[in-house]
């Protein structure tokens, strides 16, 4: 529907345009278009703002609370260091925040890489699967199952244990843990968040509409297991659970080391 437009609204150069009359008392046709063409620059000029203003939210990270950053180094017998993600993986991900960082067991020597990837973003997440992203970076899928881990605070995860190889002569397995958090809740399944709800961008900012993935890599099975059951729930402290609060305050002001 086209609603008329006010007299009293028009541009100044508007009015006097439609402010001139033939000796017929009808308006000229030329005066007519450059209406026309002044109301089209002036719709345009709008939807430039309007579209520029969208896309400065739209790229403006949405940030956690606390940062996935201060999630402790030290937990347990596991000492964890950053690994560096680069930056063209990084943009392409388009992750609100991360955390990527190898934990070594100083007691086994077993090792375990954990990753971290929160965005507030939802259609960001779609795609980013193990066994897409191992296998797009030269890894071959052998299997995937699902599986089951209590964490040290006696919940019951689901999960998903991926197993790759590499293709070469001296054999290289991975197996990778992963899982979805959505709003609060664990989930494996992607189409979780695949709906059109979940495509529209978050302009309001809203932490309580997102999605974070966790996966949990190693050579070994048990040390996936392991690391799992003694750092995911420290983890899931760090995302709004399904009331919208957050456990992990205690990191904000703090250290990213602690002993648990």
């Amino acid at each position: 529907m086209i609603y008329p437009i006010r007299y009293n609204l028009l541009p100044k150069q508007s009015q006097v345009i439609c402010s001139i009359r033939t000796a017929t008392g009808k308006t000229p046709v030329w005066c007519v278009w450059i209406l026309a063409v002044l109301l089209l620059i002036s719709a345009g000029i709008t939807y430039r703002v309007l579209a520029s203003k969208l896309e400065l939210v739209v790229n403006t990270p949405i940030m956690l609370p606390v940062p996935l950053r201060m999630f402790p180094s030290q937990v347990g017998n596991w000492s964890g260091k950053d690994v560096p993600i680069p930056p063209n993986i990084r943009r392409i991900a388009g992750n609100d925040d991360f955390l990527n960082r190898r934990y070594t067991n100083t007691l086994t020597g077993s090792w375990a890489d954990i990753y971290v990837a929160y965005t507030a973003r939802p259609r960001t997440m779609l795609g980013h699967r193990p066994e897409v992203c191992y296998v797009g970076g030269g890894w071959i899928h052998d299997s995937t199952l699902r599986s089951e881990f209590i964490t040290r605070s006696g919940r019951p995860i689901s999960c998903l244990i991926h197993r790759f190889h590499w293709p070469s002569a001296e054999f290289q397995e991975m197996v990778v843990l992963s899982f979805y958090i959505v709003n609060g809740d664990i989930t494996t399944n992607q189409s979780v968040f695949t709906g059109v709800g979940w495509r529209t961008p978050n302009i309001a900012g809203n932490l309580a509409r997102y999605v974070a993935q966790v996966q949990i890599s190693s050579v070994l099975e048990n040390s996936v297991q392991t690391a799992a059951t003694d750092m995911v729930h420290l983890i899931l402290e760090f995302f709004p659970d399904e009331h919208g609060i957050v456990r992990a305050m205690e990191y904000r002001e703090g250290t990213s080391t602690i002993l648990k």
